[in-house]
Protein backbone atom coordinates (compact mmCIF):
# COMPACT_ATOMS: atom_id res chain seq x y z
CA UNK A 1 0.00 0.00 0.00
CA UNK A 2 1.58 3.53 -0.76
CA UNK A 3 0.87 6.44 0.55
CA UNK A 4 -1.47 8.60 -0.80
CA UNK A 5 -0.06 11.77 -2.62
CA UNK A 6 -1.06 14.95 -1.67
CA UNK A 7 -1.01 18.52 -3.92
CA UNK A 8 2.64 17.02 -6.10
CA UNK A 9 4.42 16.78 -2.84
CA UNK A 10 3.97 20.03 -1.96
CA UNK A 11 4.63 20.79 1.93
CA UNK A 12 1.59 22.36 4.09
CA UNK A 13 1.14 23.02 7.38
CA UNK A 14 -2.09 23.12 9.29
CA UNK A 15 -0.34 24.66 12.25
CA UNK A 16 -0.02 27.91 10.40
CA UNK A 17 -4.04 28.02 9.97
CA UNK A 18 -4.43 26.94 13.53
CA UNK A 19 -6.04 30.83 14.54
CA UNK A 20 -8.72 30.40 11.27
CA UNK A 21 -9.30 27.28 11.38
CA UNK A 22 -10.70 27.27 15.27
CA UNK A 23 -12.49 30.14 13.73
CA UNK A 24 -14.06 29.38 10.67
CA UNK A 25 -14.03 25.67 10.28
CA UNK A 26 -16.03 24.58 13.22
CA UNK A 27 -18.77 24.20 10.59
CA UNK A 28 -20.28 20.70 10.86
CA UNK A 29 -24.17 20.65 11.13
CA UNK A 30 -25.64 18.97 14.41
CA UNK A 31 -27.62 16.36 11.98
CA UNK A 32 -23.96 14.81 11.27
CA UNK A 33 -22.59 14.90 14.88
CA UNK A 34 -26.30 13.06 15.59
CA UNK A 35 -25.82 10.41 12.58
CA UNK A 36 -22.21 9.58 14.10
CA UNK A 37 -23.72 9.01 17.56
CA UNK A 38 -26.28 6.40 15.61
CA UNK A 39 -23.60 4.92 14.28
CA UNK A 40 -21.77 3.98 17.92
CA UNK A 41 -19.44 7.04 18.00
CA UNK A 42 -18.82 8.89 21.61
CA UNK A 43 -21.14 6.53 23.20
CA UNK A 44 -21.62 7.00 27.20
CA UNK A 45 -18.69 4.25 28.51
CA UNK A 46 -17.07 3.88 25.53
CA UNK A 47 -13.28 4.77 24.90
CA UNK A 48 -13.02 6.46 21.54
CA UNK A 49 -9.52 7.68 19.46
CA UNK A 50 -10.06 10.36 16.92
CA UNK A 51 -7.05 10.88 14.97
CA UNK A 52 -6.14 14.01 13.18
CA UNK A 53 -8.42 15.68 15.12
CA UNK A 54 -7.78 19.43 14.68
CA UNK A 55 -9.12 21.77 16.30
CA UNK A 56 -11.17 19.13 18.24
CA UNK A 57 -14.21 19.95 16.25
CA UNK A 58 -15.11 16.21 16.12
CA UNK A 59 -14.79 15.57 19.89
CA UNK A 60 -16.45 19.02 21.37
CA UNK A 61 -19.85 18.04 18.97
CA UNK A 62 -20.18 14.76 20.83
CA UNK A 63 -18.13 15.57 23.97
CA UNK A 64 -21.96 15.72 25.75
CA UNK A 65 -22.99 11.75 25.43
CA UNK A 66 -19.58 11.27 28.23
CA UNK A 67 -17.08 9.19 26.15
CA UNK A 68 -13.71 9.09 27.28
CA UNK A 69 -11.91 10.99 24.78
CA UNK A 70 -8.31 10.95 23.39
CA UNK A 71 -7.96 13.20 20.50
CA UNK A 72 -4.57 14.14 18.71
CA UNK A 73 -3.26 15.71 16.24
CA UNK A 74 0.80 16.41 14.45
CA UNK A 75 0.21 20.02 14.82
CA UNK A 76 1.24 21.31 18.30
CA UNK A 77 -0.65 24.68 17.14
CA UNK A 78 -4.36 23.22 16.45
CA UNK A 79 -4.07 21.25 19.44
CA UNK A 80 -3.45 24.58 21.67
CA UNK A 81 -6.33 25.95 19.97
CA UNK A 82 -8.74 22.23 20.71
CA UNK A 83 -7.41 22.56 24.44
CA UNK A 84 -8.32 26.25 24.33
CA UNK A 85 -11.84 25.76 22.79
CA UNK A 86 -12.43 22.55 24.91
CA UNK A 87 -12.01 24.02 28.31
CA UNK A 88 -15.70 23.11 29.39
CA UNK A 89 -15.47 19.63 28.66
CA UNK A 90 -13.56 17.08 31.38
CA UNK A 91 -13.98 14.26 29.00
CA UNK A 92 -11.36 15.21 26.36
CA UNK A 93 -8.00 14.35 26.62
CA UNK A 94 -5.08 16.39 23.71
CA UNK A 95 -2.25 15.32 22.51
CA UNK A 96 0.16 16.81 20.18
CA UNK A 97 1.38 13.84 18.33
CA UNK A 98 1.16 11.59 14.67
CA UNK A 99 -1.02 9.49 13.60
CA UNK A 100 1.86 7.01 12.99
CA UNK A 101 3.33 7.46 16.57
CA UNK A 102 0.62 6.27 18.72
CA UNK A 103 1.46 3.72 20.98
CA UNK A 104 -1.17 2.28 23.40
CA UNK A 105 -2.50 -1.53 24.49
CA UNK A 106 -4.06 -3.64 22.11
CA UNK A 107 -7.93 -3.69 22.18
CA UNK A 108 -8.20 -0.35 24.21
CA UNK A 109 -10.47 1.54 22.18
CA UNK A 110 -14.63 1.26 21.51
CA UNK A 111 -14.13 3.36 18.49
CA UNK A 112 -11.06 5.45 16.40
CA UNK A 113 -12.11 7.99 14.32
CA UNK A 114 -10.41 10.25 11.16
CA UNK A 115 -11.82 13.37 10.03
CA UNK A 116 -11.07 15.08 6.86
CA UNK A 117 -7.21 13.84 7.16
CA UNK A 118 -7.09 9.75 6.19
CA UNK A 119 -5.39 10.55 3.29
CA UNK A 120 -2.38 12.49 5.25
CA UNK A 121 -1.62 8.93 6.85
CA UNK A 122 0.74 6.90 5.86
CA UNK A 123 -1.64 3.11 6.11
CA UNK A 124 1.34 1.31 6.35
CA UNK A 125 1.72 2.14 9.98
CA UNK A 126 -1.63 3.12 10.79
CA UNK A 127 -3.87 0.11 9.55
CA UNK A 128 -1.74 -2.10 11.59
CA UNK A 129 -2.29 0.65 14.10
CA UNK A 130 -5.84 0.81 14.23
CA UNK A 131 -6.87 -2.87 14.04
CA UNK A 132 -4.28 -3.42 16.90
CA UNK A 133 -5.82 -0.86 19.19
CA UNK A 134 -9.71 -0.94 18.76
CA UNK A 135 -11.60 -3.93 20.63
CA UNK A 136 -13.46 -6.80 19.17
CA UNK A 137 -16.30 -5.84 17.39
CA UNK A 138 -14.99 -1.75 17.70
CA UNK A 139 -15.90 0.64 15.16
CA UNK A 140 -13.31 2.42 13.05
CA UNK A 141 -14.96 5.19 11.05
CA UNK A 142 -13.73 8.09 8.54
CA UNK A 143 -15.76 11.28 7.46
CA UNK A 144 -15.31 13.53 4.79
CA UNK A 145 -17.09 16.86 3.94
CA UNK A 146 -16.54 18.68 1.22
CA UNK A 147 -18.25 21.70 -0.42
CA UNK A 148 -19.91 20.84 -3.32
CA UNK A 149 -18.04 21.88 -6.76
CA UNK A 150 -21.55 22.18 -8.25
CA UNK A 151 -22.14 25.63 -6.94
CA UNK A 152 -20.51 28.85 -8.77
CA UNK A 153 -19.29 30.29 -5.48
CA UNK A 154 -17.21 27.14 -4.99
CA UNK A 155 -16.24 27.26 -8.46
CA UNK A 156 -14.72 30.36 -8.30
CA UNK A 157 -12.94 29.98 -4.46
CA UNK A 158 -11.53 27.14 -6.08
CA UNK A 159 -10.36 28.56 -9.71
CA UNK A 160 -8.86 31.66 -7.15
CA UNK A 161 -6.59 29.02 -4.96
CA UNK A 162 -5.82 27.18 -8.00
CA UNK A 163 -4.41 29.94 -10.30
CA UNK A 164 -2.36 31.16 -7.30
CA UNK A 165 -1.47 27.81 -5.94
CA UNK A 166 -0.75 25.53 -9.15
CA UNK A 167 -0.17 22.49 -6.87
CA UNK A 168 -3.28 22.29 -4.68
CA UNK A 169 -5.14 19.40 -6.27
CA UNK A 170 -8.42 20.37 -4.33
CA UNK A 171 -10.18 16.87 -2.95
CA UNK A 172 -8.71 14.69 -5.28
CA UNK A 173 -6.55 12.90 -2.45
CA UNK A 174 -10.63 12.97 -0.28
CA UNK A 175 -11.41 11.10 -3.66
CA UNK A 176 -8.98 8.26 -3.82
CA UNK A 177 -9.44 7.46 -0.09
CA UNK A 178 -13.29 7.34 -0.27
CA UNK A 179 -12.48 4.32 -3.11
CA UNK A 180 -9.74 2.46 -0.96
CA UNK A 181 -10.74 -0.26 1.76
CA UNK A 182 -8.12 -0.94 3.79
CA UNK A 183 -10.47 -3.22 6.25
CA UNK A 184 -13.31 -5.59 4.97
CA UNK A 185 -16.92 -5.45 4.55
CA UNK A 186 -17.07 -1.40 4.47
CA UNK A 187 -20.39 0.83 5.82
CA UNK A 188 -20.92 3.60 3.60
CA UNK A 189 -23.45 6.30 3.76
CA UNK A 190 -23.39 9.79 2.25
CA UNK A 191 -25.64 13.07 3.70
CA UNK A 192 -26.09 16.33 2.09
CA UNK A 193 -26.24 19.39 4.17
CA UNK A 194 -26.70 23.06 3.24
CA UNK A 195 -24.56 25.61 5.19
CA UNK A 196 -25.09 28.67 5.74
CA UNK A 197 -22.44 31.61 5.07
CA UNK A 198 -21.39 35.24 4.91
CA UNK A 199 -18.60 36.90 2.95
CA UNK A 200 -16.72 36.77 5.74
CA UNK A 201 -17.06 33.14 6.88
CA UNK A 202 -17.07 31.99 3.83
CA UNK A 203 -13.90 33.93 2.85
CA UNK A 204 -11.94 32.34 5.95
CA UNK A 205 -13.03 28.82 6.02
CA UNK A 206 -11.33 29.49 2.82
CA UNK A 207 -8.47 31.07 3.90
CA UNK A 208 -7.91 28.10 6.47
CA UNK A 209 -7.35 25.63 3.85
CA UNK A 210 -4.15 23.13 2.83
CA UNK A 211 -4.67 25.26 -0.67
CA UNK A 212 -4.45 28.84 0.79
CA UNK A 213 -3.04 29.55 4.54
CA UNK A 214 -1.38 26.00 5.27
CA UNK A 215 0.73 26.02 1.86
CA UNK A 216 1.20 29.75 0.39
CA UNK A 217 3.80 31.89 1.18
CA UNK A 218 3.07 35.01 3.06
CA UNK A 219 2.86 36.93 -0.97
CA UNK A 220 0.52 34.52 -2.37
CA UNK A 221 -1.54 34.75 0.80
CA UNK A 222 -1.94 38.35 0.78
CA UNK A 223 -2.60 37.94 -2.73
CA UNK A 224 -5.47 35.36 -2.08
CA UNK A 225 -6.91 37.44 0.43
CA UNK A 226 -7.12 40.57 -1.62
CA UNK A 227 -8.71 39.04 -4.57
CA UNK A 228 -10.68 36.69 -2.73
CA UNK A 229 -12.72 39.11 -1.02
CA UNK A 230 -12.98 41.62 -4.31
CA UNK A 231 -14.69 38.60 -5.46
CA UNK A 232 -16.84 37.82 -2.93
CA UNK A 233 -17.82 41.93 -2.87
CA UNK A 234 -18.62 41.88 -6.46
CA UNK A 235 -20.18 38.63 -7.14
CA UNK A 236 -22.21 37.44 -4.04
CA UNK A 237 -24.54 38.90 -1.73
CA UNK A 238 -23.93 39.40 1.95
CA UNK A 239 -25.16 35.97 3.40
CA UNK A 240 -25.75 32.33 0.86
CA UNK A 241 -26.16 28.72 1.81
CA UNK A 242 -23.29 26.48 0.19
CA UNK A 243 -24.70 22.63 -0.06
CA UNK A 244 -22.09 20.45 1.21
CA UNK A 245 -21.41 16.35 0.91
CA UNK A 246 -20.58 14.43 3.97
CA UNK A 247 -19.18 11.02 3.46
CA UNK A 248 -19.29 8.13 5.91
CA UNK A 249 -17.30 4.99 5.97
CA UNK A 250 -17.11 2.84 8.50
CA UNK A 251 -16.04 -0.91 9.24
CA UNK A 252 -16.32 -3.18 12.41
CA UNK A 253 -13.29 -5.22 13.80
CA UNK A 254 -13.65 -9.18 13.82
CA UNK A 255 -14.93 -10.50 17.01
Amino acid sequence: MEKISVDEGKAFDFGKTSKAYAKYRDIYPEEVFVKLHEIGIGTEGSRWLDLGTGTGVIPRGLAKYSADITAIDISKEQIAEAIDLSRDYSNIKYEALASEDVSYPDHTFDAITACQCFWYFDPNIVVPMISSLLKPGGIFLKLYMSYMKEEPITQDSNGLVKKINGNWTGASSAIQDLKTHYFEDPHMETMVVELPFTRDTWHGRMMASRGVMASMNDEQIALFDAEHRKMLQEKYPESFTIRHKVFLTWYYMKE
